[in-house]
């Protein structure tokens, strides 16, 4: 894989960390769980990370 599909790689992950941390956290908020609404939140903020991570990757290579 080139340095490009890293970038886009992450973009994805975190996408996906993202969207399964908001499900936790709407379930954990439904249950009154507050363990899962906490799992959920840090895995939406991992998520984000990821994303820039991977927007950041891809500025990298646009600037190369």
């Amino acid at each position: 894989m080139t340095d490009k599909d890293n970038g886009m790689k992450d973009k994805l992950k975190g996408a996906k960390d993202k969207a399964v941390g908001s499900a936790k956290d709407a379930y954990g908020d439904a249950t009154d769980n507050v363990s899962k609404q906490a799992e959920g939140k840090a895995q939406k903020a991992k998520g984000e990370v990821e994303k820039r991570v991977g927007e950041a990757k891809d500025d990298n290579n646009d600037r190369r």
